[in-house]
């Protein structure tokens, strides 16, 4: 399948690539069809909405950049998502001009599974998490803490 992207063009997918969200991603509930494009360098991905090449997001694997995140998926996702034993976690990444001011939504997770081709954006309720956690945790300069 050929899909128009503004990052890139003319882009052609395969159907293991292509994710249905049944109710959208909160914002834009009107796109239900993606599809998710890995990154050559570095733990990223893109998921670009089929039908709008305008809509794309930028994820990351939230366990390379914040190897202790844990969440229990509740298990009315599970069902809806029909995950087995195959899930795939990622979370949207915000980036700044600057870099080290980017961030990572580890609040609401971008759930999917692989075996069905269908995904969904997780709010975690009661959790410790932000919508805007640092990407990058950079040591302190000179060995202070700059506080």
């Amino acid at each position: 399948m050929i899909i128009e992207t503004l990052s890139w063009g003319k882009l052609e997918v395969i159907k293991e690539q292509l994710y249905h969200f049944p109710k959208g991603i909160p914002g834009f509930d009107e796109e239900t069809d993606f599809a998710l494009i890995e990154m050559t360098e570095g733990p990223f991905w893109y998921l670009q909405s089929v039908k709008n090449e305008g809509l794309s997001f930028l994820l990351g694997d939230p366990f390379v950049f914040y190897p202790s995140y844990e969440f229990e998926l509740p298990d009315d996702e599970a069902e809806e998502l029909r995950i087995g034993s195959n899930v795939c976690v990622r979370c949207i990444i915000t980036l700044k001009e600057q870099v080290e001011q980017s961030t990572i939504n580890l609040l609401a997770p971008i759930v999917l599974n692989p075996d069905g081709n269908v995904g969904k954006q997780i709010v975690l309720h009661k959790s410790p998490y932000r919508t805007k956690h640092r990407l990058l945790q950079l040591p302190p300069i000179d060995g202070k803490d700059g506080g």
